[in-house]
């Protein structure tokens, strides 16, 4: 089992979850972050971080973002394949124009 990054993290990238994370599995591309499904080891730690309760286990995603299950495998990989977007410490949060920051 693996952690899922889902709909609430495109365009609203909050690195919070990143600094927990003991894997460094985390990855980034100009609309979301992604968990590579390969190195998540099933912690938790990162969900209970993020402030726009995007991450899920990938048992308990909601029916409508059942495809980012595959998309973060997808993107983590190419990510990963190219060298770029390995996420390894907290960033400034990228809050484009379809985030919606739960306070």
């Amino acid at each position: 089992m693996a952690y899922v990054v889902c709909e609430p993290c495109r365009d609203c990238k909050y690195t919070d979850c990143v600094v927990v994370c003991p894997c460094e599995c985390f990855y980034e591309d100009g609309a979301m972050l992604y968990i590579d499904p390969e190195n998540c080891i099933d912690c938790d730690c990162c969900a209970p971080e993020c402030p726009v309760e995007a991450i899920f286990p990938d048992t308990n995603v909601p029916a409508l973002w059942e495809s980012y299950i595959a998309l973060n495998a997808e993107r983590a990989t190419a990510l990963k394949a190219s060298g770029k977007g390995h996420v390894l410490e907290k960033q400034e949060p990228k809050e484009g124009p379809g985030c919606t920051k739960r306070s």
